[in-house]
């Protein structure tokens, strides 16, 4: 490609934008709102990205790469996924030109991935691109965790997916606070280190999470734990639980987040015996698209 390129990050509910120079330089960054739910069905998508690029200050026919929900069944267009045994650096060869006449040529949607064991799958869209970025930046083995809404644990071998496993630990935690009997329990401080500490011990113990949820509440209605913990308890069991589940994390995780959840991360790592590096996700998405670049 011959001029700077637009990648964006395009989720449920936020998308991100970086404008991306021929040698990989982050010149410019936009966020915003105008996640998938927000655009308001296929029909308006193009029109969501010509807003962006006018907010960016960018000529309309900047080339586009986007990842994401976008791609998905209920986004701009429906992208098929690749075969988790499709290295994470032949991407660039698998992008799906978007259909709409008006973006022909110059918008394109990166594929996830499908994952299959047995008789069940597992699937990523958006993770895909982190991961491009996380091998451009020198990290082509071991496991790579990406947390949020739906945190994933990705095994890499030389570039290549052997495995990944989806834990709707952030989702979960919401809906939790949302409403039923947690709810007004999760109202306190959620980095207590204390009670995330407590969390995780009991996460360790790998006994059911629905039981061992309902504890927490026993424990502060009977008074045998403290009510101002319980949010950073719940937490820890939460993210407790996808430890508990990593019993072949070797050594360490190499983790993709913000500060804070990385932070959040890297504490539970420490508490389970793992190493963990923090990778930044805006460095590592930039170092992806200028795969696409350089492709």
């Amino acid at each position: 490609m011959n001029k700077n390129i637009v990648g964006i990050d395009w989720g449920t509910s936020n998308r991100r934008a970086y404008l991306i120079d021929q040698n990989g330089a982050c010149l410019a960054e936009h966020e915003d709102g105008q996640g998938m739910l927000a655009v308001g069905g296929r029909e308006h998508f193009g029109a969501s990205l010509a807003g962006l690029l006018a907010a960016m200050q960018l000529p309309a026919d900047s080339p586009v790469i986007m990842s994401g929900m976008v791609g998905s069944a209920s986004g701009w267009q429906e992208v098929d996924y690749l075969d988790a045994g499709v290295p994470l650096t032949q991407l660039p060869q698998h992008l799906a030109a978007v259909s709409d006449p008006a973006w022909a040529g110059r918008a394109h949607i990166v594929p996830g991935y499908v994952y299959r064991n047995g008789d069940s799958a597992d699937v990523m869209r958006g993770e895909e691109t982190q991961l491009l970025g996380a091998i451009a930046q020198g990290h082509r083995d071991g496991w790579i965790v990406l947390p949020g809404t739906h945190s994933k644990w990705v095994l890499l071998k030389d570039g290549v997916i052997q495995s990944f496993a989806t834990y709707m630990t952030g989702e979960l935690y919401a809906m939790l606070s949302k409403g039923g009997t947690l709810s007004a329990m999760l109202t306190g401080d959620a980095s207590d280190a204390e009670g995330f500490a407590t969390g995780l011990n009991q996460a360790a113990r790998n006994e059911p999470l629905s039981n061992s949820l309902f504890r927490v509440r026993a424990g502060v209605v009977s008074r045998s734990a403290p009510a101002q913990q319980a949010a950073a308890t719940i937490s820890g069991l939460l993210i407790g639980a996808e430890f508990a589940a990593a019993r072949d994390a070797g050594q360490g995780i190499s983790v993709i987040g913000s500060p804070a959840l990385a932070a959040r991360y890297a504490s539970a790592a420490a508490h389970f015996g793992l190493k963990c590096a923090v990778l930044d996700p805006h460095q590592v998405y930039c170092s992806a698209i200028s795969q696409f670049i350089k492709a």
